[in-house]
């Protein structure tokens, strides 16, 4: 049989709760004393810790302790702490104790005295506790209804690592799911990238204040997302102001500076009144500088001031004026190489670059088609006050199309959004057909190839020449090169083979309720020869 553990109790001097002279100090209910006087509770040792100035304390609530558990060990710790609200001083106190005490939690447990200290001291306890530090539970005590030394009050104990700590854990990562949900409006996203970019900002959200800058190409959803991430921070208090979108493409000249950052009378030719400036507009907000690169060096400067000071000078004022607002940026451009060219400010960038993020384009999301698909029509029927439903065929081959090579979304989601707005909009009775979807692709084509985008070309030099030798591919027929250019550009860009899984049958997936995506796509790559694992290498 096991011998039985010894209980220690670690706990911090009550200088007001604990203290008291006298007889009289025995009716009165000290905390400390009291758990000693517990009579189903044998504590074999107790830790004390106090300050130098309460050490008369700490040596008469050692003697009455033992007075009334004489098989209790006990031992007092002076803490150098000269504020014990100091949040900084009390947790580095307490961390170098956890971290000198010969822990045995083989031949002993511990408990953690929660009751006595300041707020600060019960809250650096309980942390230390949380991150096992001090590998115990934690100890509450509270008074008995009449202190008159009858009773010792009673006791309870909270271990971090029962369910009760994983109720809340979960709790937490629905919580964390759900800022994920907000951030992504709702739609049941499957791109892997786009995903874990999502997770990582949700957490940033509310966790940091500092710029985020927001890349990829025109229409890849930069401002929503900017939208999503100040709605998620106001949600949390952290923004009381407003959120404030300017697209630095639209400022020009004087203009750029003055719209920014606000003029005063006279400043200029025209500037008959005083101008408070887009800045100051998103004190406590949330301010989003689309195309960012667009704005000239002057400027940049400008905002790295205010960034860095939260202050700045309108045009023409000799008086500085302050903003406390949050920076998010999105670009579509290369910034490092406009800083090679000397177009955009090198400070300014590794000001705003500490979060930096690339927003996939929607020719790199087809899986997401589906989903975006569905919310777009939630929303026009929402905004229209009418329900538009799609027929079953009529989204396959609308689908279908979408996800293939012919489908180019050079306008990424915009393209998209206009697309579903064209055939929401023409509904014959809210009901999207076949005729009209075939209709909207050939004018999605139409626009594509006015503005000069043409499908992908095979580029075999590029990726099969990669993985097959000059004979090889001259003794395969051109319809295997196409399609298998398609897949293994496909798996050249996924993380797993579930991931290009889900990109190549993104229409029929839907469709089905089981599937198994990557064993389909094993088996094709097995025809050629080929692993996924092999396809990964030659990018490398």
């Amino acid at each position: 049989m096991d011998k039985p553990k010894k209980r220690v109790m670690i706990g911090i001097l009550g200088s007001q709760l604990d203290a008291g002279r006298g007889a009289k100090r025995w009716e009165k209910w000290r905390p400390t004393v009291a758990m000693h006087q517990q009579t189903d509770v044998m504590i074999d040792r107790t830790e004390i810790l106090h300050a130098a100035s309460h050490q008369p304390i700490a040596a008469l609530v050692r003697e009455d302790i033992i007075s009334c558990s004489p098989q209790t060990d006990v031992r007092l710790h002076e803490m150098q702490v000269k504020d014990p609200w100091d949040l900084g001083q009390v947790y580095a106190a307490l961390f170098d104790f956890a971290q000198r005490y010969p822990f045995d939690t083989e031949r002993e447990e511990y408990w953690i005295h929660i009751t006595t200290g300041t707020h600060v001291a019960q809250i650096c306890l309980f942390l230390l506790t949380e991150a096992r530090y001090l590998p115990g539970v934690l100890l509450q005590t509270s008074p008995p209804r009449r202190q008159d030394g009858s009773s010792p009050g009673h006791y309870g104990l909270i271990d971090l690592d029962l369910s009760r700590y994983d109720q809340v854990a979960v709790r937490r990562q629905s919580e964390l799911q759900e800022q994920r949900s907000q951030l992504k409006a709702g739609i049941p996203t499957r791109n892997t990238a786009f995903n874990r970019m999502v997770d990582e900002l949700s957490l940033i959200a509310v966790r940091s204040s500092a710029p985020v800058l927001l890349m990829g190409p025109t229409g890849a959803g930069k401002s929503f997302l900017a939208q999503r991430l100040y709605e998620l921070k106001k949600q949390r208090h952290q923004l009381s102001g407003a959120f404030v979108e300017v697209n630095c493409a639209t400022l020009h000249g004087d203009g750029a500076a003055s719209a920014l950052f606000g003029h005063v009378r006279g400043a200029y030719t025209g500037a008959a009144q005083d101008r408070a400036g887009l800045l100051r507009s998103a004190h406590r907000g949330l301010l989003f500088l689309d195309e960012i690169g667009e704005l000239g060096l002057d400027e940049q400067a400008m905002l790295l001031k205010a960034i860095e000071e939260k202050r700045f000078y309108p045009v023409g004022s000799d008086t500085e004026v302050q903003s406390d607002f949050q920076l998010i940026a999105g670009t579509n451009r290369n910034l490092a190489q406009d800083v090679r060219a000397g177009r955009f400010r090198e400070d300014l960038l590794a000001r705003i670059k500490l979060w930096t993020y690339t927003l996939p384009g929607l020719s790199e999301r087809r899986e997401d088609l589906a989903p975006n698909l569905d919310y777009l029509l939630e929303q026009f029927s929402a905004q229209q006050g009418q329900r538009i439903h799609m027929n079953k065929e009529a989204r396959d081959i609308y689908l279908r199309f979408a996800a293939s090579p012919a489908a180019l979304w050079s306008g990424n989601f915009r393209d998209l959004s206009a697309s579903v707005t064209r055939m929401a909009t023409l509904a014959n009775q809210g009901r999207i057909d076949t005729p009209l979807v075939q209709h909207e692709i050939q004018r999605l084509q139409r626009d594509w190839q006015a503005l000069g985008a043409e499908p992908a070309t095979l580029q075999t030099d590029s990726v099969l020449s990669k993985l097959f030798s000059e004979q090889q591919l001259a003794g395969m027929d051109l319809f295997d090169q196409t399609q298998l250019e398609t897949v293994v550009s496909v798996c050249m860009k996924s993380a797993s083979l579930s991931e290009a899984g889900r990109t190549l049958f993104a229409a029929s997936r839907a469709r089905k309720a089981q599937s198994n995506d990557a064993d389909r796509v094993r088996k094709y790559l097995l025809k050629f020869g080929l692993q996924f694992e092999q396809i990964r290498a030659a990018v490398q």
